[in-house]
C-alpha cells in the first residue's frame, strides 16, 4: 500500500525537491504544489490546481505530503473579479474541452470537428510566443489540417482585437458575434432568493444522454458522436440537469466543475414551459452540486441581446466580467 492511496481524491500540499537547484542554505530547494490528488501510480503524482489546471510531481521527489482543507471550511484567497479575462478564458476552456488542443506559446488552437465555437477556434489569450503574422499562419495551418475554418475567440477590448481586425479578420456576425462571459462567487449565488416552490424535481445526472442532448436544443445531428461527448462529457466532474414535466424534459442545464471554478452552460427551457421558474431551480440545484464539490466561484457565457438570461442571472448576484467575438478571415 503506497502512503498516497489515503490522499487520493482529496486536497494535499505537496512538498518535493527541485532537482538541480539548491536552496538557501545549500540543500536540495525546495517547492511546493497546493491541488487536488486526482492520481499515483507509483511513479508520478497528479494533482488539479485551483484554476484546474494539473501538474505531475516525480514521486522520487516528495519529501512530504498531506491533506489540506476544502470545502466550506477552505479560506478562500481570489473572488472571481480578481481574475484576468485571459486567465478566465483559460478555465473556461477546462470546462468546455476541446478534442485536440495544441498550444501556440499561451494561445490555445482547438478541434473538435466542428461542435460548437469554442471548441473549434484558436483561444487568443497571452502571448502567442511568436510575432502575430507567423501566429495567423499556423491558425490558418492547424484548422486547414483538420477541415475547418480558420476562427478566432477573441476578448473584447484588448491589443489582440485590434491586430486581427487590421488583419482583416471580421466577426461572424448574426446573434452570436459577440458574448458576455459573467462570474458570480457561489456563496453569493447560494443566498440569493430563492425560485417558487415547484411539484417539478430537478434531476442531476453524471453522464450525457440522447434525451438531454436532444432537450437542450443542441443538433449534434451533424457532427461525429465521439466529438459531442468530448467536448460536453469529458471533465472529471460534470453534471447534467433536468427538470421533468408532463411532457417530458421541459429544462436542461449544465455545470462542470474544474479547480474551484464552476461553469454553467446549455441553460435551456421548452418554450411551452417557461414562465416556471425552471431556469432558476436548475441553476440552484447546479451551484449547490458545484459547491459540494469543492468550487466556490462560477462563470457562464451568454449572449449581449438575451435580456431574460441577463436578468436572470442578476438576481443570483452575476455580473459581467469580460466580453468576446468569433473573428475569421475575410477575402
Amino acid at each position: 500500500m503506497s502512503r498516497f492511496d489515503d490522499l487520493v481524491g482529496k486536497r494535499v500540499v505537496i512538498r518535493s525537491t527541485v532537482p538541480g537547484e539548491r536552496g538557501p542554505s545549500g540543500g536540495p530547494a525546495l517547492t511546493d504544489v497546493i491541488g487536488r490528488l486526482l492520481a499515483h501510480d507509483g511513479t508520478t503524482l497528479r494533482l488539479e490546481r485551483r484554476d484546474g489546471s494539473e501538474v505531475e510531481v516525480a514521486v522520487s521527489t516528495v519529501v512530504a505530503a498531506k491533506a489540506v482543507p476544502e470545502g466550506r471550511a477552505r479560506v478562500r484567497t481570489r473572488p472571481a473579479l480578481d481574475y484576468s479575462p485571459e486567465e478566465l478564458a483559460r478555465i473556461c476552456t477546462r470546462g468546455w474541452p476541446p478534442r485536440t488542443l495544441e498550444m501556440l506559446g499561451e494561445w490555445t488552437l482547438r478541434a473538435s470537428g466542428g461542435f460548437t465555437g469554442r471548441a473549434n477556434s484558436a483561444g487568443v489569450h497571452g502571448d502567442p510566443g511568436t510575432d502575430f503574422p507567423e501566429a495567423l499562419a499556423r491558425i490558418e495551418a492547424f484548422y486547414a489540417a483538420h477541415g475547418l475554418a480558420p476562427k478566432a475567440q477573441v476578448i473584447d477590448d484588448t491589443v489582440w482585437a485590434g491586430r486581427f481586425a487590421e488583419a482583416g479578420w471580421r466577426g461572424i456576425g448574426g446573434t452570436h458575434d459577440h458574448a458576455v462571459v459573467q462570474v458570480a462567487d457561489l456563496d453569493v449565488v447560494l443566498t440569493a432568493p430563492r425560485a417558487p416552490e415547484s411539484p417539478a424535481e430537478v434531476r442531476l445526472a453524471p453522464t450525457l444522454s440522447d434525451t438531454w442532448l436532444t432537450a437542450a436544443e443542441r443538433d449534434a445531428s451533424g457532427y461525429d458522436a465521439d466529438d459531442v461527448r468530448h467536448v460536453l462529457a469529458s471533465p472529471r466532474l460534470v453534471v447534467f440537469a433536468s427538470v421533468e414535466g408532463d411532457q417530458g424534459i421541459e429544462a436542461v442545464a449544465r455545470m462542470v466543475v474544474t479547480g474551484e471554478w464552476a461553469g454553467l452552460s446549455s441553460v435551456h427551457t421548452s418554450t411551452y414551459a417557461r414562465r416556471r421558474g425552471h431556469a432558476g431551480r436548475l441553476l440552484e440545484a447546479c451551484a449547490t452540486w458545484a459547491r459540494d464539490e469543492g468550487a466556490d466561484k462560477v462563470y457562464l457565457q451568454t449572449m449581449r441581446h438575451n435580456a431574460p438570461a441577463l436578468a436572470l442571472y442578476a438576481r443570483y448576484g452575476f455580473v459581467t466580467h469580460h466580453s468576446y467575438r468569433y473573428v475569421t478571415p475575410t477575402g
